[in-house]
């Protein structure tokens, strides 16, 4: 176990936390939950960092990382919508691209095919995050800029994942013409 992967249980087990602040409407509840979601969020560009720069990336935190990424900001919708501080459907299209993402990146590692984040979806996670922070610590009634924060999350949301699945279909392409290529056909 090494300081990445610590990391990365430390966000999952925040998650519990979040929740818990968000939905007891507790007096300071929304900033103590903006607070316990900033750290996880941190979490998340500490480990990452830390993994590929010292050399530790394992196959732990490979596998949890994203499981512990995609737990936050789903925790996190849901109870923003049960709080009535988003519209579900904001919440479905941003959890929907990213089960078919991870879906999707699984199935294609199997095939041999590894397709690394880009600008899009840095960017996209990088907005989401702010959305949520923003969305968690403004309380209600949020104001319009928190509201337009929120659809240019969705909106990239949307064309990250349309860049993923142009790229799988590209990177994917290029894989069945390198097994059936002439080195392909001779191999098999």
């Amino acid at each position: 176990m090494n300081l990445p992967n610590v990391l990365t249980v430390v966000r999952i087990l925040l998650v519990p936390v979040l929740v818990v602040a968000l939905l007891a409407e507790a007096e300071g509840g929304d900033y103590i939950a903006a607070a316990v979601f900033a750290l996880a969020s941190l979490t998340d560009m500490m480990d990452g960092y830390l993994a590929r720069s010292r050399g530790q990336i394992t196959t732990f935190g490979k596998l949890m990382d994203p499981i512990a990424d995609k737990l936050l900001v789903v925790a996190a919708l849901v109870s923003l919508v049960s709080l009535d501080r988003l519209a579900a459907w904001v919440a479905m299209v941003i959890i929907a691209r990213e089960f078919a993402v991870t879906a999707t990146r699984m199935a294609a590692t199997q095939q041999g095919v590894v397709i690394a984040a880009n600008w899009w979806g840095k960017a996209k996670t990088i907005v989401q995050v702010q959305a949520i922070f923003f969305l968690i610590a403004m309380g209600t009634p949020t104001p319009l800029w928190v509201d337009i924060w929120v659809y240019a999350a969705v909106a990239i949301t949307v064309a990250s994942g349309i860049d993923y699945f142009f790229g799988l279909r590209r990177h994917l392409g290029e894989a069945e013409r390198r097994a059936t290529g002439p080195a392909g056909r001779a191999a098999a």
